[in-house]
């Protein structure tokens, strides 16, 4: 399990570094990973102090540091 999470992780980190601060929802839906993989690799980066998450518009945006 932790080895998918890590993979997500970067799948996570290349998205956003290619396209900037994004809503979850839209991660989601951009890179067809569950919501709760793509979760736990937001945590994941969160962890590590890659990511900043915010509530804009009262929609849950990550983005890199």
């Amino acid at each position: 399990m932790s080895e998918i999470v890590g993979n997500t992780a970067g799948e996570i980190w290349k998205y956003l570094d290619a396209n900037g601060p994004t809503s979850v929802a839209k991660l989601i839906k951009e890179t067809k990973i569950d919501d709760k993989t793509i979760q736990r690799g937001i945590g994941w980066l969160a962890q590590e102090d890659k990511v900043i998450i915010e509530v804009v518009n009262r929609a849950e945006t990550v983005s890199l540091k």
